[in-house]
């Protein structure tokens, strides 16, 4: 069965991809990784696989980090994550994908910017100088990684300072389809709500992630807020088991959380809503009407897997690149597979020049 999400769907073959017609809002971060020793994960009380936040004892560490070891660079957060592959994905036109959020106006932000040019996307930042861009430092030690996230810019983005200018707003009604990670329900839930507004009055898709179990326990307010403008929600088993836990959804299976969540209220019923969620190497599971398929990953060798980190944000990149084509949705969870398997087998959220999907 083919199953497509737009009204009167165009055929799979039609070119209907565009400059800007993807369009993500959220937390821009310069990721900085390196290999680093044993001494420099103790200095910073580290474990060697793990994520945190920092707090103001990493302050030192990004510095420290750059002037003691040879350092990458790329642009990063989990929303421009998924743009930039939605982009790789897409390959031509270039700029297909668009970003908004708040970065610093210093050197980190400068790198921010080109690393995001290098990836083909468009973004329009806010800049201000009261903090300093965001960056995730990736302390690499062998087979692991620990991740150090510094929000600060991130943090301070201001609706009526940019989502709110003509120039930006512009841009953004030329899009239509709207991905936004719950990460920034804890930013600006008023930006979120009118981009959500947007997409819902103008019958385009509006794409939200639940992003992390805390989202939906500490930030269930805000969340519950967006739900009802959500035309395609993304999820993995963890955060699906939070949320069904929050909604008092009364289980713990997860095609049953799926079509429960499908069922939640929506204000544009010109679209059936669709829930997608992940479950790791296990089946992904998708609700649309009262129907629930499943979806098996690409099968790979334990031993070919090296990051596991950017595989939730390359699985939603690849569903949008084929949703913003406005292709059947079966087609959008297998160019999702297809990211997410390429993208676990290399270090950090990054990926080859050109993808070889079919």
């Amino acid at each position: 069965m083919v199953v497509y999400i737009t009204q009167g769907s165009l055929p799979a073959d039609s070119p209907t991809v565009f400059t800007n017609s993807l369009f993500g809002m959220g937390n821009p971060l310069l990721d900085i990784s390196a290999v680093v020793d044993k001494d420099f994960l103790d200095k910073y009380n580290l474990k060697p696989n793990d994520q945190i936040l920092a707090e103001d004892k990493h302050k030192a560490l990004f510095e420290e980090l750059v002037k003691k070891f040879k350092v990458e660079y790329h642009a990063g957060g989990a929303t421009q994550n998924s743009i930039k592959i939605a982009q790789w994905m897409i390959q031509e036109p270039r700029k297909v994908g668009t970003f908004f959020g708040c970065i610093g106006k210093d050197q980190f932000g400068e790198i921010l910017k080109k690393k995001a040019e290098d990836a083909h996307i468009e973004t329009h930042y806010y800049e201000q100088d009261d903090e300093p861009t965001g960056t995730c430092a990736a302390c690499i030690t062998g087979a692991n990684r620990s991740l150090i996230a510094n929000l600060a810019a991130a943090n301070c983005y201001k609706k009526e300072k940019h989502l709110d200018l003509e120039e930006n707003w512009k841009i953004l009604e030329k899009a239509k389809v709207f991905y936004i990670a719950g990460f920034f329900l804890t930013v600006s839930l008023e930006s979120m709500l009118k981009v959500a507004k947007h997409a819902s009055e103008n019958n385009k898709l509006f794409c939200l992630n639940l992003s992390a179990p805390f989202i939906c326990q500490f930030f269930k307010d805000n969340l519950m807020q967006i739900i009802p403008y959500v035309d395609v929600l993304f999820g993995n088993e963890t955060e699906a088991a939070a949320f069904a836990k929050e909604q008092d959804f009364d289980t713990k299976d997860i095609k049953e959380i799926a079509k429960k969540a499908q069922a939640l209220p929506k204000v544009n019923t010109k679209r059936h809503r669709v829930v997608v969620l992940t479950q790791g190497q296990e089946d992904t599971v998708m609700a649309l009407h009262d129907k629930i398929s499943t979806f098996p990953v690409v099968k790979i060798d334990p031993k070919d897997i090296v990051d596991t980190n950017g595989a939730g944000d390359a699985f939603v990149g690849g569903f949008l690149s084929e949703l913003v084509r406005e292709k059947p949705l079966d087609q959008c969870i297998k160019a999702a597979h297809y990211a997410a398997n390429v993208i676990i087998q290399r270090a950090g959220c990054t990926f080859p020049e050109k993808p070889d999907y079919k």
